[in-house]
């Protein structure tokens, strides 16, 4: 009788073991759908600028027509029904630009676009009341576009900056990363920023460097030249040798300044 419940014990166990090893076996593959999304970091290369989208006017207009005065692009891919993530990310981003001391409008701009092409501009009105209204920005009217295209243009748009995307038929809505990309004033390709929130210093730091440093003030400059973007954190983090440049040269102009005072008081002082 022992032996037999001895038998039976083992039996239960590696049966046990067995149906965890194979729990967690199927918890670690990914659902084939994962598989099909992602992006895929396309630095340096240029966006189609001749695809045409609808504003939320319902005009058409030409990508490359929004690229105006120089200034660097903030572009966010999204769709405008999308029950949590790209209005998650569509929050960070107006939370960000809230913060940011520039403005869309006068030093960047900023191009949010559906890849649903069933959208239309009724949606994308919608959404630019619903940001724009409470933003205190003069200008962002003119430098926040909300858009919507067709499929072909949907897919050459976000086949350029590798932003790969899936329709779930069983949950009807699209699965993609949370990620925005910053473009140089041609349509470059210069940085992606991910996930559902942004630092104000990741984002400056991304324009300044879309704007190859012709954006913001003298004083934006000397701070950002102390950041560098980092691939392992995907955020700009402390350059400690460009810190230590920086803190050599206010050295120097600081002890020129009081050399400077010493020697005119030396002088003066041998004169009287």
């Amino acid at each position: 009788m022992k032996y037999a419940l001895r038998i039976g014990t083992l039996i239960s166990v590696f049966f046990i073991f067995t149906a965890v090893s194979v729990s967690a076996q199927l918890n670690q593959s990914k659902p084939q759908i994962l598989e099909d999304i992602g992006v895929d970091e396309k630095l340096g290369d240029t966006i189609p600028l001749d695809l045409k989208f609808a504003n939320a006017e319902g005009d058409s207009v030409r990508l490359g027509d929004l690229f105006i005065d120089g200034k660097p692009v903030l572009l966010n891919p999204l769709y405008y029904d999308c029950p949590t993530l790209c209005s998650l990310v569509l929050d960070a981003v107006y939370k960000v630009v809230e913060q940011l001391v520039w403005s869309p409008g006068e030093d960047y701009t900023i191009i949010s676009f559906s890849i649903d092409p069933e959208e239309g501009p009724e949606l994308a009105a919608q959404n630019k009341r619903s940001y724009l209204e409470s933003l205190d920005r003069p200008k962002a009217d003119e430098g926040w576009h909300f858009l919507t295209g067709n499929e072909q243009e949907i897919e050459a748009l976000t086949e350029s900056i590798g932003f790969r995307y899936k329709y779930d038929e069983r949950t009807g809505e699209y699965v993609h990363l949370a990620s925005i990309m910053m473009l140089s004033p041609e349509g470059k390709i210069t940085r992606y920023l991910y996930g559902a929130t942004f630092r104000e210093l990741d984002l400056r730091n991304a324009l300044f460097e879309a704007a190859d440093g012709k954006i913001g003030s003298a004083l934006d400059q000397v701070i950002l030249y102390c950041f560098t973007y980092d691939p392992s954190s995907q955020s700009y983090v402390p350059v400690a040798m460009n810190i230590m440049k920086l803190g050599g040269l206010a050295t120097v102009i600081i002890l020129g300044i009081f050399l400077g005072i010493f020697w005119r008081r030396e002088r003066q002082s041998s004169q009287s």
